[in-house]
């Protein structure tokens, strides 16, 4: 695999996880929270999409979206695909470091497993 393409690929992912954080951090705040708690749902939905957060990570969905239909013009979706799931190794690390979220010996073990499936993959 070409080595742009490998680097598109990672930006797509990278940009799907930290929008995944970046709504978590917009859809916590106390006022959306309080909101959703109270069942006003209609509310709660425009509360979130004008939160700089939120709006943020749909940003960065449409980015990483754009990036991958170049990613799927050059490479099979059978390649490519696979590393879709380094999006959730850097979701979990973003987790654990920016939030304060648990990463227990299981989810570790669990990562391991989608990195290991991504090499194995990667050398196919």
């Amino acid at each position: 695999m070409d080595s742009r393409v490998l680097l598109m690929i990672l930006l797509s992912v990278s940009c799907s996880a930290v929008a995944q954080i970046s709504m978590k951090i917009g859809m916590s705040r106390t006022a959306i929270q309080q909101t959703l708690q109270g069942g006003r749902y209609i509310e709660a939905l425009i509360s979130a999409m004008l939160d700089p957060n939120v709006f943020a990570g749909f940003v960065l969905y449409f980015f990483a979206a754009m990036n991958w239909l170049v990613v799927l013009s050059r490479v099979d979706v059978s390649m490519a695909y696979p590393f879709a799931g380094l999006s959730f190794v850097i979701t979990v690390v973003l987790g654990g470091l920016l939030l304060g979220e648990t990463v227990g010996v299981g989810r570790l073990l669990g990562l391991g497993l989608v990195v290991l499936g991504i090499c194995i993959l990667a050398r196919s």
